[in-house]
């Protein structure tokens, strides 16, 4: 399922219609990560890359290949990912268990560049994000266009709802809204 048909369904309402001994990487991922607060800059960025390689994909192949994801990014070490050269680009477009798309990798490389600058100027990443916490989406798109490459609407939205920088993305009657409020209330 493409995170554009979770939004005429709700996440919840997905993950709620799976069967109780699922092995459907989407019900630990909604459960344990999804919507949970990220302070952690390699954390945010990570999951930054996982939203811009589901872009026009199916979300179970990103976390079906999250440890591979993992591995070839060098498990997301911002500082070393930002010194891929074309080398290293030339590698990742071989690396079978990653999506293999020339964009979304230089855009990876980017990112981290961009976020070390953020690092620079807010301290973190993450405190970036929480300066910028009251801002309607609208307002974070042309935020996250300013600074990082390939991110549409879309992915913006996912990665602060995953992430925890927009409200609860829970459904209210899901049974992890109540969770997520207080791990996020923390």
């Amino acid at each position: 399922m493409q995170k554009s048909e979770l939004s005429k369904k709700h996440y919840c309402d997905f993950v709620g219609s799976l069967p109780s001994n699922t092995k459907d990487p989407n019900k630990q991922y909604h459960d344990t990560q999804y919507g949970f607060y990220l302070k952690s800059d390699t954390e945010l960025f990570q999951r930054l890359v996982w939203e811009i390689n589901q872009a026009g994909l199916n979300w179970t192949t990103i976390l079906n290949k999250k440890d591979n994801f993992n591995k070839a990014f060098d498990g997301f070490d911002i500082q070393k990912v930002a010194k891929y050269d074309q080398n290293k680009v030339d590698q990742l477009l071989l690396e079978k268990g990653i999506i293999r798309h020339r964009l979304k990798i230089q855009a990876a490389i980017y990112n981290a560049n961009a976020i070390i600058g953020i690092q620079e100027e807010f301290g973190s990443f993450s405190s970036f994000l929480s300066q910028h916490k009251a801002l309607d989406l609208p307002q974070w798109v042309k935020l996250f266009k300013k600074h990082f490459k390939f991110v549409g609407p879309q992915i913006v939205q996912e990665f602060l709802n995953s992430t925890g920088y927009l409200d609860n993305p829970h459904a209210r009657s899901c049974s992890i809204y109540q969770k997520v409020e207080l791990h996020n209330a923390k």
